[in-house]
């Protein structure tokens, strides 16, 4: 079987994301593809995108929020990250393996002079730090595995985007594991580029992988992308809405005293609000708690 290799060169996250499931359903080929994003947060498809990500942090830096088809855990990404994406066609479960995926980026990095080993958390580490996160989606017969290399990532956006406060939020979602990372530039016996880094594991995957071909996406395949791309990828319903049922516990401190908030939320509604507290001198009631059904759409920002 033919493996088409591509060096993705848009860095549009959601155009990416898209090019993914275009590539996983729209072919019988297998895939390799390398490619960089502008910075943004990925969550996993099934997990909550607030309980994930600093809201805070991303508002104010102008990082947007994506959603991947795989499952697994939130990631960053940056220029300075590089993704790999395998896309393979299955006879059996058992090669629905993470280490299948994995193996040929540590021989590669290898070959460069870096010593990186999986975990149990399919994770890549060299001395015991991330530099890799991974994550699989099952399509019919064929299997989407993807991950990230931090090569010189802004480690300090990467945790700033990331840093949550979990005990706000009960749910039954996929919730990240949070790991000490590290970038694998620093490890490298000569210094090189995030380009050079890539060309030269392009190079190499493709060298182990045998029978590849270079796959340029024709105007065809662009178009219906950006269309994936727009209808799915970048809507508020996809990265937003699609979070699972959740509920949003906070407590604020007012000059009358506190006041608990309980936001019950269905694919992104409102669907039940409770406030409890002190309100007003002027409504005669010092505590007080109003529920009610609000179905109303929340804002991403």
């Amino acid at each position: 079987m033919i493996t088409f290799c591509l060096h993705q060169s848009s860095t549009d996250p959601y155009f990416n994301l898209a090019a993914e499931e275009y590539f996983l359903k729209n072919f019988q080929e297998n895939f390799f593809v390398l490619w960089r994003s502008q910075p943004t947060v990925v969550v996993g498809k099934h997990q909550n995108a607030l309980a994930e990500i600093n809201h805070d942090f991303v508002h104010e830096h102008h990082i947007p929020v994506a959603r991947r088809l795989s499952g697994g855990g939130t990631v960053f990404h940056d220029l300075g990250n590089l993704n790999f994406t395998f896309i393979r066609n299955v006879e059996k479960i058992q090669e629905v393996n993470f280490k299948i995926f994995t193996s040929p980026i540590v021989e590669a990095l290898k070959t460069l002079g870096v010593e990186a080993y999986t975990t149990g958390r399919n994770d890549l580490v060299i001395d015991g730090k991330k530099i890799s996160g991974n994550a699989e989606h099952v399509h019919r017969n064929r299997v989407l595995h993807h991950g990230t290399l931090l090569f010189n990532s802004r480690l300090d956006a990467l945790k700033g985007a990331l840093k949550v406060d979990l005990s706000k939020f009960e749910d039954k979602a996929v919730q990240s594991n949070r790991s000490e990372v590290t970038n694998i530039a620093p490890y490298l016996p000569e210094p090189m580029s995030v380009e050079d880094f890539s060309n030269r594991l392009y190079a190499e995957i493709s060298k182990q992988i045998g029978g590849t071909e270079f796959y340029s996406p024709n105007e065809t395949d662009i178009e219906a992308i950006q269309k994936l791309s727009d209808e799915k990828y970048r809507t508020w319903d996809w990265i937003f809405g699609y979070s699972p049922r959740y509920r949003f516990n906070n407590t604020i401190q007012t000059v009358k005293g506190k006041i608990a908030v309980n936001l019950l939320v269905e694919k992104g509604l409102l669907a039940e609000v409770a406030i409890t507290g002190a309100i007003s001198e002027t409504s005669g009631k010092k505590n007080s708690r109003s529920t009610f059904g609000m179905p109303a759409r929340l804002k991403s920002s």
